[in-house]
């Protein structure tokens, strides 16, 4: 009973913090442009700073797709991750707000257990893809592309290339892989995850 209630009340909290997060900081942002807009106008027009937040948001996701911008946005978190109370609270935020990308980035791989770093510790990992031709130095077998996630912000990580027959599946779901990850193992999947997946 204990385990069942420990597993549900961890299945709300990984989804109802980064909801709570996002919507505090957005509301945060919405009534910051709203205030900002009234002072300098004699008639505020209701909904403007709701359509200013839309267009920052946008303004954002143009600058973070683009090249350049993401070169720019690398070195503000770089240089915000040198600052010690800064760096604890965007790092958290940030690994909670990712979990909204996961399934776009992960949730179709395969999770599965290698030797890492070395032989005799594993690791779990998301197969990412076979690796390039020009990268297949193995002789005996194929090299996998397997990314590891690291905490405390599990979307950073190492590109490991490893032999396929060196590979075990899991029969675990992407998303209980980084419960997992996200709770350093205080999450514990269903029976048999270790198993290898049926079909």
């Amino acid at each position: 009973m204990g385990k069942i209630f420990w597993r549900l009340f961890l299945a709300g909290l990984f989804v109802l913090v980064p909801a709570w997060a996002t919507f505090l900081i957005l509301s945060t942002l919405f009534r910051t442009l709203d205030n900002l807009v009234g002072e300098h106008m004699p008639n505020p027009i209701p909904g403007l700073g709701l359509l200013l937040l839309v267009l920052l948001v946008m303004l954002v996701g143009v600058v973070a797709t683009h090249v350049i911008g993401r070169h720019l946005i690398t070195r503000l978190e770089h240089r915000l991750e040198q600052i010690p109370l800064v760096q604890s609270i965007y790092l958290t935020l940030k690994g909670m707000t990712d979990v909204l990308n996961f399934r776009s980035r992960f949730g179709r791989t395969t999770v599965v257990a290698f030797p890492f770093p070395r032989k005799g510790l594993w690791a779990l990992g998301f197969v990412m893809g076979t690796a390039p031709a020009v990268l297949q130095v193995a002789t005996l077998d194929r090299l996998l592309m397997i990314f590891v996630p690291t905490a405390i912000h599990p979307f950073t990580g190492y590109l490991a290339f490893v032999p396929e027959d060196q590979v075990h599946p899991l029969n675990l779901l992407p998303e209980d892989a980084m419960k997992m990850e996200f709770s350093a193992g205080l999450f514990k999947p269903k029976q048999g995850w270790l198993d290898s997946p049926s079909g």
